[in-house]
């Protein structure tokens, strides 16, 4: 491998806006990887840019870091991906990321409602969740969660 041919951290970090020690941080959670100098300096191939970009956007709609390495693990290793890869990669992300999108609009939609979280303490929970009823569905926001409401009674069930 051309070691002139790779990218240093700190060009990785001014490419992607990603600050060395994050960088630093998804080489050990094994979400990019690097090859060392003689000198023990990290090198990284280009194809490191779409992968941290990937990350990126990946943690701002959400996902945990078992999730974004679980996807990128499907990636070839030692070599770039191709659009095959990443399309590969896409479909199967496509069902968690419905989820999500259904999950945020549950939450634009309904967060000035009952959510089924159990707090009790607003006048209209008697009505949407009577004697916290949502808590036999499971512990937090269990409507916005996609729990029917309908299932522990009361005005809308």
């Amino acid at each position: 491998m051309d070691l002139a041919q790779l990218l240093s951290i700190g060009q990785v970090a001014e490419r992607t806006g990603v600050a060395t020690s994050a960088l630093r941080y998804y080489e050990a959670e094994g979400l990019i990887s690097s090859v060392r100098t003689d000198g023990g300096q990290r090198r990284f191939r280009r194809d490191t840019l779409r992968r941290v970009a990937f990350v990126r956007v990946a943690q701002r709609v959400g996902l945990s870091l078992e999730e974004i390495r679980e996807a990128l693990d499907r990636l070839p290793s030692g070599k770039a991906p191709d659009k095959a890869d990443w399309a590969r990669l896409s479909k199967a992300w496509r069902p968690l990321i419905e989820e999500r999108i259904a999950t945020l609009q549950r939450l634009r939609d309904e967060l000035d409602s009952c959510i089924g979280c159990g707090c009790l303490s607003l006048k209209r929970c008697s009505l949407y969740n009577p004697g916290d009823g949502a808590r036999r569905l499971g512990s937090g926001p269990r409507y916005l969660l996609g729990d029917d409401p309908s299932s522990v009674g009361g005005p809308l069930g």
